[in-house]
C-alpha cells in the first residue's frame, strides 16, 4: 500500500473542496432559476447571466423541480467521500444519520414554502433559507460519518466472546463412558455440547470450592451412569448418607444388570443398625507381612496426618514397625482368628512384659520387635517410649465400642469386583469426627484397593468425595496401574492446596499430573493457574486504538492467549466447569478441552430424590450388645496373653523367651 504524503493529502483536499463548490454552484443556479422574479426585483439579474442560464436550461438541468436539487446533493455526497475528519470514538452512526435524515427532509420539503401566500420575495427568502439549512445539515451529517471509527473496538470488557472456543458437540458413548450434557458459548451464540469421559480408567479429578457443584453436577452422574452399566462400586461418602442414598436407589432400579447374588453394603459408625460389619484386617486377604506393614502405615498416617510428610524418620517408622509386628502376630495366631483392628488396639495397650513375651513366639516379626525388646531389657525407657508411645497414644483414640462392633464382624469381604460376588460398598464419614473415622476408613480403602486392583476381576468404580479427608497410600500407583484392570478412579477435592496440606506437595503434584480427565468448578490461586495452562491457548483477536491530533487508527492482530484465564476459573458460578478429557486410540477426541455449563434437570432430580427409599435397617441392635462385644474383645486380648505366657512357662523350650524385668 502506498504511503500517504503531504502532497497527496493536499491534492485530495483541493479536489474535495472543488467538488463541494460545484454542488453549491448547482444549488445557487437552482435558486436563481426558480426564484428569478425575486432576484429581478432585487436588481440582481443581468442579460449575460440570463442568457447563460438559458443555455444551461437546455441541458435538461431544470426539466423537473427537484432534478437540480438531486444533482447538487449527489455532487455533495461525492465530495464527502474524500472527507478526512479527525476520528472520534465517542461519535456514533445514530448522531450522524440524525443530521442526514433531518437535512434531507428539510432539503426536499422546502418546496412547500413556495406555495405560501406571503409575497414572492418573502417566499423566495424562506425557500432558499430552508433549503440551504437542509443542505448544510446533510453536509454536517456526512462530515460526522467520516469522523466515526467504522471498525470500533468491541464492547466486551471481560473478553468473554474472544475467549470462547469450539467444544465437542457429539455424544460419544461406550460401555464405560460418563457423558454429561452441557451448554457453552461460541462467540455470541449458545450451543449444546457433551463432556464425554470415554476412558474413566485414566482417572477423573473433580475440583471445586464448596458449593461449586462437584457432587450435584458430576459425581452423582458418575455413580448413576456406572451402576447402569454394571460397574461394581466403592463410594467414600464424606457427608453420609448423601451419596449412599443415590447408590442404593440406583442399584435397586438396576439390579438386573448384575448377577443375582449382588449386594449393596454400608459402613456407618453413627447408626449401627444401618451398618454392616467388616474386618479390614481379614486374615484371608493378608498373604504376607507386607500387607500388615501397609495396614499399619495406613492407620497411623490416618491418625497423624503430619507424619505423611515425615515418612522415613526414625520416630515415624518405629511405631509403624511395632504395629506391623502386632498385626502379623495376630494374623499368624490360630490362623488369624483374632486378627481384627480392635484386637490390635487392645494388644498395643498391654504391659510390655506380657506383650514382648508373647510377640517373641512369632519368628517372622523378630527383626521388627528386637529393637524395642532390647531397649526395654536395657532399661532405655526414654528411647522405647519415644519409639512406641506416639503410636500407642494415637491408636488409643480408636478404642470405641461402636468402632469395635463394626470392625470385628465379617458380613462381607472387601473384594467388591469378585466375579462370583459383585458388591457395591458405601463407607460413610462424619464431618464432625473426621480425625477418628477418617483413619479407620483409610484402612478400609487401602485394603479394598489392594484387592480390587487385580487382573481377572469385574469392572469397578472407586469414588472418593472429599478425598483429602482420608489417607490412601499409593494413590499415584492406583491411578497409574488401574487402567489395565478396569478400575475407574474418581477423586473429589476442593483445591490443590488442600491436597498439598494433607498429602504433601510432591504427592499432590503427582496426582494432578497423572490424571487423564479433569472437571473443575471454581478454584483459585495456583490450582486455577495450573488448570489454565493445562487447557492451553487459543488464537484470539487483538485490537488497539490510536488517536492523535491529525487522525485516529485501529490496529488488528491475532495472538495466542489462554483459552480460560485463571481469573475466569476463579469466578465460575455453580454449575460452570472447565477441564479436559482423555480419549482412546480407537476413539479419538479432537476437542478435549471444555468451558461450559453442565445441564441438570433440576425438577426431575428433585422428584427422584423425593422418591428415594431410605437405607434399610440391617439388624436390630442395642447398646448392651455393643458393650458386650467391646468387653469381649478386651477380655480376648488378655486371655491370649495369659494362655500363651502360661504355655511358655510350662514348656522348657519356650521358657527362655519370657521377659522378666525386675
Amino acid at each position: 500500500m502506498a504511503l500517504q504524503t503531504g502532497e497527496n493529502e493536499q491534492a485530495l483536499r483541493k479536489i474535495t473542496d472543488f467538488t463541494r463548490l460545484i454542488s453549491v454552484v448547482v444549488l445557487l443556479l437552482h435558486y436563481y432559476f426558480y426564484c428569478h422574479a425575486a432576484f429581478e426585483k432585487w436588481g440582481m439579474t443581468r442579460a449575460f447571466g440570463d442568457g447563460l442560464l438559458g443555455n444551461i436550461q437546455r441541458t435538461g438541468l431544470f426539466i423537473t423541480f427537484n432534478r437540480s436539487k438531486w444533482i447538487a446533493l449527489g455532487i455533495l455526497m461525492i465530495s464527502l467521500l474524500g472527507a478526512r475528519g479527525k476520528k472520534d470514538e465517542k461519535l456514533s452512526y445514530k448522531t450522524a444519520f440524525a443530521y442526514i435524515i433531518s437535512g434531507l427532509l428539510t432539503y426536499f420539503l422546502s418546496w412547500l414554502a413556495l406555495h405560501a401566500d406571503l409575497g414572492f420575495e418573502l417566499v423566495a427568502i424562506i425557500y432558499m433559507g430552508v433549503t440551504s439549512t437542509g443542505f448544510l445539515l446533510v453536509l454536517a451529517g456526512g462530515t460526522l460519518l467520516s469522523r466515526i471509527i467504522k471498525d470500533a473496538l468491541k464492547d466486551d470488557i471481560f473478553n468473554s466472546e474472544n475467549e470462547t472456543f469450539p467444544q465437542e458437540e457429539r455424544l460419544l458413548q461406550n460401555e464405560f463412558s460418563i457423558n454429561l450434557p452441557a451448554e457453552y458459548q461460541l462467540k455470541n451464540k449458545r450451543r449444546n455440547s457433551w463432556i464425554n469421559i470415554i476412558n474413566p480408567f485414566r482417572a477423573l479429578l473433580v475440583l471445586g470450592t464448596p458449593g461449586a457443584g462437584k457432587s450435584y453436577f458430576v459425581i452423582r452422574h458418575v455413580i448413576t451412569q456406572h451402576i447402569k452399566k454394571g460397574f461394581t462400586m466403592f463410594v467414600y461418602d464424606f457427608k453420609f448418607p448423601d451419596l449412599s442414598l443415590i447408590v442404593f436407589n440406583t442399584w435397586l432400579k438396576n439390579r438386573h444388570r448384575y448377577k443375582e447374588n449382588s449386594a449393596c453394603y454400608f459402613i456407618n459408625f453413627d447408626d449401627l443398625s444401618r451398618s454392616h460389619r467388616c474386618n479390614p484386617l481379614d486374615p484371608l486377604s493378608m498373604n504376607d507381612i507386607t500387607d500388615a506393614a501397609e495396614s499399619a502405615r495406613t492407620i497411623l498416617m490416618g491418625l497423624n496426618r503430619e507424619w505423611i510428610k515425615k515418612q522415613g524418620d526414625f520416630f515415624v517408622e518405629s511405631p509403624i514397625n511395632f504395629l506391623t509386628a502386632i498385626i502379623w502376630f495376630l494374623r499368624k495366631y490360630q490362623n488369624g482368628r483374632y486378627c481384627t483392628l480392635p484386637h490390635v488396639i487392645e494388644f498395643m495397650q498391654l504391659p510390655y512384659d506380657d506383650l514382648f513375651t508373647v510377640l517373641r513366639l512369632e519368628p517372622e516379626i523378630e527383626v521388627l520387635i528386637n529393637p524395642f525388646i532390647n531397649a526395654y531389657i536395657n532399661d532405655v525407657m526414654e528411647q522405647l517410649e519415644g519409639q512406641i508411645a506416639s503410636g500407642k497414644v494415637a491408636i488409643a483414640r480408636l478404642s470405641s465400642p461402636q468402632l469395635y462392633y463394626v470392625l470385628s464382624g465379617t458380613d462381607f469381604t472387601l473384594d467388591i469386583n469378585n466375579p462370583d460376588e459383585p458388591k457395591l460398598l458405601c463407607c460413610g464419614n462424619n464431618p464432625q469426627k473426621i480425625q477418628i473415622y477418617g483413619a479407620v476408613l483409610s484402612l478400609y480403602v487401602n485394603r479394598l484397593v489392594k484387592l480390587v486392583n487385580q487382573k481377572g476381576k469385574l469392572k469397578s468404580s472407586l469414588i472418593f468425595d472429599e478425598f483429602p479427608t482420608i489417607y490412601l497410600n499409593g494413590i499415584d500407583s492406583l491411578i497409574a496401574t488401574a487402567r489395565s484392570n478396569k478400575v475407574a478412579t474418581t477423586i473429589g477435592i476442593q483445591d490443590l492446596s488442600q491436597l498439598r496440606k494433607d498429602y504433601g506437595r510432591e504427592q499432590a503434584d503427582v496426582i494432578m499430573g497423572i490424571v487423564g480427565n479433569i472437571v473443575s468448578g471454581q478454584v483459585t490461586g495456583d490450582t486455577a493457574k495450573q488448570l489454565s495452562e493445562r487447557i492451553g491457548r487459543i488464537m484470539q483477536d487483538r485490537q488497539s486504538l490510536s488517536i492523535n491530533s491529525g487522525d485516529t487508527s485501529i490496529s488488528k492482530s491475532k495472538q495466542l492467549e489462554a483459552a480460560v484465564p485463571p481469573s475466569k476459573i476463579a469466578s465460575l458460578s455453580s454449575g460452570q466447569f472447565v477441564g479436559m478429557v482423555a480419549d482412546n486410540p480407537e476413539e479419538s477426541i479432537e476437542l478435549k478441552a471444555f468451558h461450559c455449563n453442565i445441564i441438570n434437570d433440576h425438577l426431575a432430580l428433585k422428584a427422584e430424590e423425593e422418591s428415594y427409599v431410605q437405607i434399610p435397617v440391617i439388624r436390630k441392635i442395642n447398646n448392651d450388645m455393643v458393650q458386650r462385644n467391646y468387653l469381649q474383645i478386651k477380655q480376648e486380648a488378655q486371655d491370649i496373653v495369659q494362655s500363651e505366657v502360661q504355655r511358655m512357662q510350662n514348656d522348657p523350650t519356650l521358657e527362655h523367651l519370657i521377659i522378666r524385668k525386675e
